[in-house]
């Protein structure tokens, strides 16, 4: 590892942080990385020791194969072991630890008139019991079950109950289309399916139900085997708002299929055996979008899961006993799984559990939540920084934030804009901001910043860089197009030389698939399908420098085919209303980058771009962007957008911009 040094302006932590921190100083951080590295099996022990293991592991810590001219790819992790996650996330705190009576979770609904306090002995209580009804409509060990929910208390206590009994949850965003759904019903061959009647978003009522019953009726169609049981839970905004909410939803009703969660839970035992598992028994798999269209089943196991997301989440929000933890994600992505899930739990932690959006009923929403539980550990996406960002400081002048003491973002680059208001507006300009590269084929942190040694480095006022250095026991390097590793300034493939506890073991049902996506390019290493650069040139500094222009709101910067250079740089612009996009305006945001980055950076296409295709949790589809920068109109999956038309337009925008 090369550990630059820089004399451009640092952000460090405060010395209370640096004092009573997990890694107190980035020695510290050196000796535990190396360790990871040259003693894996003794430091994977000292991790595992924290958990109850039924059965101790009789083979190394870590056995794989990333070498496909070598047999087939494997990842094996605590051979022989037998334990549970769930057992390891709740029983271990109630009864071994005495946690029973600390608040597992602060649900705050859609909205502020919901809300709920959990405690581990609920959380336990509430999981044993949809363990035991899932058990009584004969789901059992290895079984799949499809949950379809909205952030709301169910869909934590489904999946662990899932995970209790050693059935493999897939957990669909409460977004996605019916055909989507059906596709990862099918694709994971489900019995039973778990959602809601419906849901708020803001003022939009939304019918789970119905799109629910669209998706099992595209399973019929293709004659693949459909749900056997359909849990429906009545949401507690429709159970409680009076009226014309509850007359609005109609709820369609199969009665040979659909049943009431409070009815099924109503009786259910308290009590419920966990299933001993192997440590590589697959806990669940989460689809992802792939370059095909098609989506991928990623498929994780019981033991590596459980120990890398109690241990980044440990490490990385230098998580201590008293904090109060908010991720803003949804749990349907990876972010959800193992940061408002898994990890959390696993550390015993007191965590904020969020339906709402950021604006509804107000503006301030984020910020009133933090005060009300006076949460000391934040971690959002940009997107939701920059919508805030909007709304200026006002809003955050009348709520209390002194509790917050490390701020953290996720989900794709930050821009310096944002990261400043980030760190100086709610941070106050005294918390770190920690910012994280993950896949969710890789589980959690890879590449991060840990908070204890350095919160951000601006470079020339212009770049944030943040995501630096590997985490325990992960070892990337930058190889070319030949496979040839890259050393000092250089810009090619993100790639892993070794597996770590948490990385994905397959793709369900799709080995073949699996060895060709991530391991057939680079025998020996694990492919992350994202580049790297090691040096001035990269797409998030090039999206940093067009967004420093008083005229732009938000970029997003792609690679398009080139005769000579090979590649170029396509930049989508979405500009602040009522701003014109003109000639003129090209060339001054060409001339910027040149200033801000150089000459090897100037863009060859900058495009109007009213709006970006993203998701609906926020996340732009750069995969779309890349295809429209090459005029490809074959896009395959379009269903994860939150605006499918948003495509229409840019590629009408499109001939302009390339000719």
């Amino acid at each position: 590892m090369v550990v630059p040094e820089s004399q451009d302006k640092m952000y460090y932590p405060p010395d209370d942080l640096k004092r009573d921190g997990h890694v107190p100083d980035f020695n510290s951080y050196l000796a535990l990385y190396r360790k990871s590295l040259e003693n894996p099996e003794a430091f994977w022990k000292e991790v595992a020791n924290e958990f109850f293991w039924k059965k101790s592991a009789t083979g190394p810590m870590l056995q794989y194969n990333f070498d496909v001219t070598k047999g087939n790819i494997y990842v094996k992790f605590m051979e022989g072991a037998k334990t549970n996650i769930c057992y390891n996330v709740l029983d271990r705190h109630v009864k071994e630890r005495d946690l029973g009576e600390k608040v597992a979770y602060y649900w705050e609904g859609n909205s502020p008139d919901h809300h709920m306090t959990i405690t581990y002995r609920q959380l336990l209580s509430q999981v044993c019991r949809c363990a035991n009804v899932l058990k009584t409509m004969g789901v059992k060990k290895g079984d799949r079950v499809s949950i379809y929910l909205p952030m709301i208390p169910e869909l934590v206590y489904t999946m662990l109950a899932c995970a209790r009994i050693g059935a493999v949850h897939s957990i669909v965003f409460a977004g996605f289309s019916s055909e989507s759904l059906c596709e990862r019903i099918i694709d994971a061959q489900s019995s039973v399916l778990v959602t809601a009647d419906g849901v708020y978003r803001g003022e939009k009522l939304i019918n789970l139900k119905q799109i629910v019953d669209e998706a099992l009726e595209k399973c019929r169609e293709k004659d693949a085997p459909s749900i056997n049981k359909c849990v429906v839970v009545r949401h507690h905004a429709l159970r409680t708002k009076s009226g014309a909410g509850c007359n609005k939803l109609q709820t369609p009703w199969d009665s040979e299929c659909d049943v009431w969660w409070d009815e099924v839970m109503r009786d259910s035992p308290e009590e419920c055996e966990p299933e001993w598992m192997d440590a590589e028994d697959p806990l669940f798999i989460l689809y992802t979008s792939g370059s095909t269209g098609k989506p991928k089943g990623v498929l994780h196991s019981v033991a590596g899961y459980l120990l890398y997301t109690s241990l980044t989440f440990k490490y990385v929000f230098d998580h201590h006993y008293d904090d109060v933890y908010w991720c803003t994600a949804d749990i349907g992505w990876i972010t959800g799984h193992s940061y408002i899930t898994y990890g959390p739990l696993a550390n015993g932690a007191t965590s904020v559990l969020f339906e709402g959006i950021p604006v509804h009923p107000h503006v301030g929403r984020f910020w009133e939540i933090i005060e009300k539980y006076k949460v000391t550990k934040f971690y959002t996406a940009p997107t939701a920084i920059r919508l805030l960002m909007k709304y200026g400081r006002q809003p955050l002048q009348k709520y209390d934030l002194s509790s917050l003491r490390i701020l953290g973002t996720v989900g794709e680059p930050i821009n310096p804009e944002a990261w400043q208001w980030y760190h100086e507006a709610v941070g106050q300009g005294r918390c770190p901001v920690v910012d994280t590269f993950w896949q969710t084929e890789t589980v959690i942190n890879t590449l991060l910043s840990l908070v204890v040694y350095m919160a951000g480095l601006i470079r020339n006022t212009t770049t944030v860089v943040t995501s630096t250095f590997p985490f325990f026991g992960v070892e990337p390097t930058i190889l070319n197009e030949h496979g040839e590793e890259l050393e000092g300034e250089a810009e090619g493939y993100l790639v892993f030389r070794r597996p770590w506890p948490g990385i994905m073991r397959t793709v369900y049902r799709d080995q073949e698939r699996f060895e060709n996506t991530y391991f057939k390019k680079f025998p020996g290493f694990y492919v992350t399908g994202d580049g790297k650069a090691c040096h001035l040139m990269s797409t998030a500094e090039v999206e940093a420098a067009l967004t420093e222009h008083p005229d732009v709101a938000e970029s997003a910067v792609v690679s398009r085919p080139h005769k000579v250079k090979g590649e170029c740089l396509y930049c989508f612009v979405t500009l602040k209303d009522s701003k014109e996009f003109t000639h003129t305006l090209v060339e001054e945001l060409k001339r910027l980058v040149r200033e801000k980055i150089g000459p090897i950076a100037m863009p060859d296409f900058i495009q109007n771009a009213p709006a970006l295709p993203k998701t609906r949790s926020g996340k732009i589809m750069r995969r779309i962007l890349r295809q429209i920068a090459r005029n490809e109109k074959d896009l395959g999956d379009l269903s994860t957008l939150a605006d499918p038309k948003v495509v229409e337009v840019l590629f009408s925008q499109r001939c302009e911009a390339a000719a």
